[in-house]
């Protein structure tokens, strides 16, 4: 896995306008769907839109999105169109959800994300080690592509 660091941010006429923040998983991973159902909880006031990178409305949407690297980790596309990834979706979380204010301090200190991003990562790479893949995950759709 190439690690990437910092939001991708595109032009904006590039960008398909959104109303809420659209979180992008891997609706194939039992460890990422158990992951959505907890943020869905966190998430009581419906502030967010949840699509899995499977579905055809995120290449509809967002054409220029990296799928190999949304395979890899998360990604939270902004209302303003910024793309926030992996541990970065993370923190953007944190700060976005009521529910989850008590993460918003620990995920702004100083020097954390020098810990979140290889933790993120390492949790991303073994996520079907952990968990298992769904019973939807056939001809090798389930596959994490790697460098």
């Amino acid at each position: 896995m190439t690690p990437h660091f910092g939001n991708d941010l595109s032009e904006p006429s590039n960008q398909p306008e959104t109303v809420v923040p659209v979180v992008l998983y891997d609706g194939q991973c039992r460890f990422c769907c158990q992951q959505i159902d907890r943020l869905k909880w966190w998430d009581g006031g419906k502030r967010l839109e949840y699509l899995s990178l499977h579905e055809q409305a995120v290449a509809q949407r967002w054409p220029d999105i990296d799928l190999k690297r949304l395979h890899e980790e998360m990604c939270v596309v902004s209302p303003g169109g910024a793309r926030h990834w992996g541990a970065e979706a993370v923190r953007y979380l944190s700060r976005t959800l009521p529910r989850l204010w008590w993460l918003a301090p620990l995920m702004h200190l100083p020097g954390i994300m020098f810990v979140a991003r290889p933790t993120y990562a390492w949790v991303a790479r073994n996520r079907y080690r952990l968990m298992g893949k769904t019973e939807k995950c056939v001809d090798g759709t389930c596959i994490i592509h790697r460098d």
